[in-house]
């Protein structure tokens, strides 16, 4: 059967509800203690898994719009995604208040000084430079460009389960199986980067058939 537009508004409208319940959640944990013996920690980590969850859902539909042959189910993506950089920004705005007391140089000093906040901060950036152009208008007006700015996802997907493991003192599987995860992901676009290598030179592939 084939998605019809009110199914499409359909899952929008189960997007949003799932996304409040898990805000309603933290709002709820949060004043009742429910974070664990260190709350900062645990906003932190809950908010940071919620960006990372959403990114990967994100990257799923696609393949599953392929296989299943439901082109429609796309028009889902921008919205799953956006969600992602909310939880983000959330992520960011915790630590820069709670840990930082909104000291921005102590912010930019932890950022180049710490290897995992430098891949947070770049995972960050890419993620709200995708929102802000996800708009249709702003697709239209830049073009090509577009897309290969969106191409960035990849490596947001790649470096975020890399500063969840280095920001990990122990337990370390969890973060282990995400970037698992996040290899497999990219590993169900092999076609796409391929296309992306550059071609050999004519004289190497000669070179290389003759070897």
């Amino acid at each position: 059967m084939k998605l019809l537009p009110r199914h499409i508004t359909g899952l929008k409208v189960i997007i949003h509800l799932t996304s409040l319940s898990f805000l309603t959640l933290l709002v709820y944990q949060t004043l009742t203690g429910g974070l664990g013996a260190d709350p900062v920690q645990g906003l932190s980590h809950f908010t940071g898994k919620a960006a990372l969850n959403t990114l990967m859902i994100t990257l799923m539909i696609s393949p599953i719009a392929r296989y299943l042959k439901q082109g429609s189910l796309v028009k889902v993506r921008r919205l799953v995604g956006l969600y992602s950089f909310f939880w983000a920004a959330i992520h960011l705005l915790g630590y820069l208040a709670l840990d930082l007391n909104f000291d921005w140089t102590l912010l930019a000093s932890e950022i180049t000084s710490r290897p995992y906040l430098t891949l947070g901060a770049i995972s960050w950036l890419i993620l709200l430079a995708l929102a802000i152009t996800s708009a249709q208008g702003i697709q239209r007006r830049m073009g090509a460009k577009w897309q290969k700015l969106h191409n960035w996802v990849y490596l947001a997907l790649l470096l975020i389960p890399i500063h969840y493991y280095w920001s990990v003192k122990s337990g370390v599987t969890e973060p282990a199986l995400y970037l698992l995860a996040a290899v497999a992901l990219l590993a169900c676009r092999h076609k796409t980067f391929r296309r992306w290598l550059p071609a050999l030179p004519l004289s190497r592939r000669s070179n290389s058939v003759r070897s």
